[in-house]
């Protein structure tokens, strides 16, 4: 692991309009990885209905929602407004 852990962070920033926000993180790691999309395993029963909720029905600002998961090699935190990290964990 790097001295540095913010160099091994990756920021993206989601959708929270997006009718159905879950694909954006796949669309993410196969745009990071660099492969097809249709080669990662969806997520509708792993945090699908999670971020639906952090998006749909958020929370107000002052809560500072946020969601932690691990999506294949990547441990991904999402803000209630969209902010996304990927940390590559292999």
């Amino acid at each position: 692991m790097s001295e540095n852990l913010d160099e091994e962070i990756i920021r993206r920033t989601l959708d929270p309009e997006r009718e159905n926000p879950a694909p954006q993180i796949a669309e993410i790691i196969a745009d990071i990885e660099d492969i097809d999309i249709t080669k990662l395993p969806t997520m509708y029963h792993c945090v699908d209905w999670m971020l639906d909720n952090l998006f749909s029905q958020p929370p107000d600002p002052e809560a500072q929602m946020k969601i932690e998961f691990s999506y294949e090699t990547y441990r991904i935190t999402i803000d209630q407004d969209g902010t996304a990290e990927f940390v590559k964990t292999e």
